[in-house]
């Protein structure tokens, strides 16, 4: 037992090590928004979002949008069978935004989720040369859209995502958020996107600006119709395809106020869990012990193990440190959330886990008060 501890702790080491080094040297060649001169050209963009009850914070999100000093531009939002006054606020704003377009669906499509079919409608009904996929809660800086053209035009890129400006209230809110994202740099490794010769893809739901023709191309949101991680997959679509990707960091330029309790966060993500796995329990049971060994185990093991397995844990602790000090670095969020990255890994193999079950037992995954067949899920493969 003392010996597999020992192993283990080693090759905890090491992973973590490779994993370091790759985070390090890949976040920094991620180029900041604000760091990218604007566009003096002009390709017409259209900025599509899909809206199913986002009352709460639309109308300010909308607001951004049409006060970006892109001049070329149209605005279409498809307000996607909302109940609550989404509707209204839309068609009131349209009224006095004559670059706005609205959509109003009142019934969803079989073979279809919410949110991928409006952006389908709303891209159907788009002219411009340039297609940005955005959520309906995204706040832009003015300048945002002229510079994310302005460095897709110089770098000659059929698509551009960019990673969003996150705030949410509280500290566990935000030590979990540290710890997600993380989580998602290491598995997405956003830096070799542009890479042609790596099969890493990048795709983010809040800043997803591709060419319209290569949209048309890679087969349209019809190609992941029952896709809960539509926009990861739009990405990946665009790769394979052949075409060119990047990524930008958007931190005060593109902001998502995400979730406002811990309640509605496990909520928000059951949707996607079990997707990211491929609706795979083998994968899904092999991502809980990887997440567990890596980030778990060495803050127990510092109080459980001695001598030379202690230490090695130990370096290993110091890894995860310098993994939150290099992401904190770009988010401004605070070394200290380190502490609680135990329990924001918990709490994310209980998303997973919880994700997985409900969909199996249950048949179905329920998203935005629409309950989609599993089967089709998993058979829309990309």
């Amino acid at each position: 037992m003392t010996l597999a501890l020992l192993i283990l702790a080693i090759l905890t080491a090491l992973v973590l090590g490779v994993a370091l080094a790759d985070f390090a040297i890949g976040h920094r060649r991620l180029r900041p928004l604000e760091h990218v001169t604007p566009s003096q050209n002009s390709p017409l963009v259209s900025i599509i979002a899909a809206a199913r009850n986002e009352a709460r914070g639309i109308e300010a999100a909308l607001t951004s949008v049409l006060r970006l000093d892109y001049p070329a531009l149209e605005v279409i939002v498809v307000d996607d069978r909302s109940t609550d006054e989404t509707g209204g606020i839309l068609d009131r704003l349209a009224r006095l935004h004559p670059r706005l377009k609205v959509k109003h669906i009142s019934a969803l499509p079989e073979g279809w989720l919410g949110k991928n079919h409006a952006l389908y409608v709303g891209a159907e009904a788009a002219s411009g040369e340039l297609l940005l996929f955005t959520d309906a809660d995204v706040v832009f800086e003015p300048t945002a859209l002229r510079r994310a053209v302005g460095f897709m035009e110089r770098e000659k890129l059929d698509h551009l995502t960019a990673i969003p400006d996150v705030r949410v209230p509280g500290l566990a809110l935000n030590a979990f958020v540290t710890a997600f994202g993380v989580f998602f740099l290491l598995y997405a490794r956003p830096w070799k996107a542009r890479d042609p010769s790596s099969r890493h893809h990048i795709g983010v739901g809040a800043f997803n600006l591709i060419r319209s023709a290569v949209y048309r191309a890679v087969g349209t949101h019809r190609a992941i119709a029952m896709r809960p991680d539509d926009d990861l997959k739009l990405g990946k679509l665009v790769k394979k395809g052949g075409f060119r990707q990047d990524v930008v960091h958007g931190k005060d330029f593109i902001i998502v106020e995400w979730y406002s309790s811990v309640r509605e966060m496990i909520d928000g993500l059951m949707k996607n869990a079990f997707a990211g796995v491929d609706y795979s329990l083998v994968k899904l049971a092999g991502s809980t012990v990887a997440l567990l060994l890596l980030n778990v185990w060495p803050f127990v093991a510092l109080l459980t193990t001695h001598g030379v397995t202690r230490a090695l844990n130990g370096v290993s602790v110091i890894l995860i440190v310098l993994l939150f000090w290099t992401s904190t670095g770009y988010a401004g969020g605070r070394l200290g959330y380190v502490l609680a990255f135990p329990a924001a890994v918990l709490l994310f193999v209980y998303i997973m886990w919880r994700s997985a079950l409900v969909a199996v037992v249950r048949g179905t995954v329920t998203w935005r008060g629409t309950a989609y067949p599993l089967a089709q899920m998993r058979a829309n493969r990309v």
